[in-house]
């Protein structure tokens, strides 16, 4: 099966080309490295010369595309070139052999190549200095470091720069997935904070006008009905203030409008009138010292959405909301009679307890939500930081 080198690179081409008729033409002015007379001339006449000078252009052409293939017989071509008179084409196109064979060959070729080379120039300094004791001879190691070691130093260097840029741009587009990563896992939680406030602060009024809009339609009598109308206005415009400041938040991209305050556990007194106006009997048992906000604000929309919860879904009968601060938490209780029920409901997705857990989750604490006998009991216990301010 025969070997199919790879197609050359363009600048390659061009660097073979000229390095050829460069070596043509100084072999036509009859310019050559060494006299006809010199001692390790074999072979006199410019013909000699041309042999190595077409081997080393020919090896150019696979300078990139097969550098070890390349400079192996470029070797051979320049041992070659030392027995005639020699070309400096020959010579240049070898030093940029070594220089290729570094930059663009495999990452051991690139290890090797300049401590093989640097051992030969100092092979070639002590040694012939050694056998003549002439201080001439020193000027071997210097042409061999010169064609040698000098362009495989030089290409070591190019390539580990070139490394270091490629990791540079490697870490840039990293840090850079990473910062778009960081901005999509914020935009998601930002999201899902948006659409619990926005699910406990409108829950509660919507469910109050579906349950007693739907008793209007039911029950055919006018104080009735006017009453469960009375309930439904106050639960439209409480639930369309809420929206409106949300909405004027999320415009708010300036932030010049002045922040509504968030729902502290004072609050809860006036949450648990609502809830008794719209037809639930709560009663309120709070014991709490000073908590800090997150604290504050999660315990206050739990109480929200579990009454919200039994205006939907709970049977006639007493709601209990308790609050009990000890050993560093927070204890929070609601519980609303559980089983069958007669008259209208309101429609639930399940977004109210799956927001409790996650509000919790986000604070460390512990939320358990189920039946407990009679009662649908709903129980989330908040780690509170001593000395915080609420």
């Amino acid at each position: 099966m025969a070997l199919r080198l790879p197609r050359p690179h363009r600048f390659d081409v061009y660097v073979a080309v000229g390095g050829l008729l460069g070596g043509l033409l100084l072999v036509g002015l009859g310019l050559g490295t060494r006299t006809s007379d010199d001692p390790i001339t074999l072979f006199d006449g410019p013909w000699p010369v041309l042999v190595p000078l077409v081997v080393m252009a020919g090896c150019e052409l696979l300078r990139r595309t097969a550098p070890r293939i390349a400079l192996l017989t470029g070797t051979v071509a320049i041992t070659a070139d030392l027995t005639t008179q020699g070309n400096i084409a020959t010579i240049l196109m070898f030093t940029d052999l070594v220089y290729a064979a570094v930059l663009y060959g495999p990452p051991a070729s690139a290890r090797r190549i300049p401590w093989i080379t640097g051992l030969l120039t100092v092979a070639g300094t002590l040694v012939p200095f050694a056998v003549w004791r002439e201080p001439e001879a020193l000027l071997i190691g210097v042409v061999t470091g010169i064609v040698a070691f000098g362009p495989a130093a030089t290409g070591w260097i190019v390539r580990d720069h070139r490394d270091a840029a490629v990791a540079a741009g490697l870490r840039a587009e990293q840090t850079a997935l990473l910062a778009e990563m960081d901005r999509t896992q914020a935009v998601s939680a930002e999201r899902a904070r948006m659409a619990r406030e926005l699910h406990d602060m409108v829950a509660n009024h919507l469910s109050a006008i579906a349950i007693h809009s739907t008793a209007a339609l039911s029950i055919d009598k006018p104080g009735t009905s006017k009453e469960a109308l009375s309930v439904i206005r106050e639960n439209s415009v409480a639930g369309l203030a809420e929206m409106r400041r949300l909405i004027g938040l999320l415009r708010d991209a300036d932030g010049d409008s002045e922040p509504a305050p968030a729902p502290t556990l004072d609050s809860l007194a006036a949450l648990v009138a609502t809830a008794c106006a719209n037809g639930l009997d709560v009663t309120l048992d709070t014991d709490h010292g000073r908590v800090p906000a997150p604290v504050e604000l999660a315990a206050y929309r739990i109480v929200q959405e579990s009454l919200t919860n039994a205006l939907k879904h709970a049977c006639p009968g007493r709601v209990t909301v308790a609050l009990a601060q000890r050993d560093g938490v927070l204890d929070v209780r609601v519980a609303s009679p559980y089983g069958h029920r007669d008259g209208p409901r309101a429609p639930g997705s399940g977004a109210g307890l799956v927001g409790m857990r996650e509000r919790v989750a986000l604070l460390g604490g512990t939320f358990e939500a189920g039946p407990d006998g009679a009662c649908w009991a709903v129980r989330a216990t908040l780690p509170v930081t001593e000395g915080d301010p609420a």
